[in-house]
């Protein structure tokens, strides 16, 4: 890859906003886990970033190793930028 477009930036920002939430949620939850409201609106988040990941990794390759995301053929992983390189 060698030019990436703004719309990779753009998602991954998206992933890193509902990473940010969704560790706070947890935090929240873990000395609250009654809370019916909050554990709603970490199940939503966790639905949409599930959504936001698998876009962006057909779109650009995985995010993930160790089998927790799929690869085109050829093999992605060994293709830069990783995500947390940028």
């Amino acid at each position: 890859m060698d030019k990436l477009d703004e719309n990779y930036y753009s998602k991954l920002l998206e992933l890193q906003q509902l990473d940010f939430a969704l560790v706070e949620l947890t935090l929240f939850l873990d000395t609250h886990p009654n809370d019916m409201q909050i554990l709603q609106q970490f199940n939503q988040l966790a639905q949409q970033r599930q959504h936001v990941a698998h876009e962006f990794e057909m779109q650009y390759g995985p995010l993930l190793q160790f089998g927790h995301s799929f690869s085109k053929y050829p093999w992605q992983w060994s293709q830069t930028p990783w995500p947390w390189q940028v």
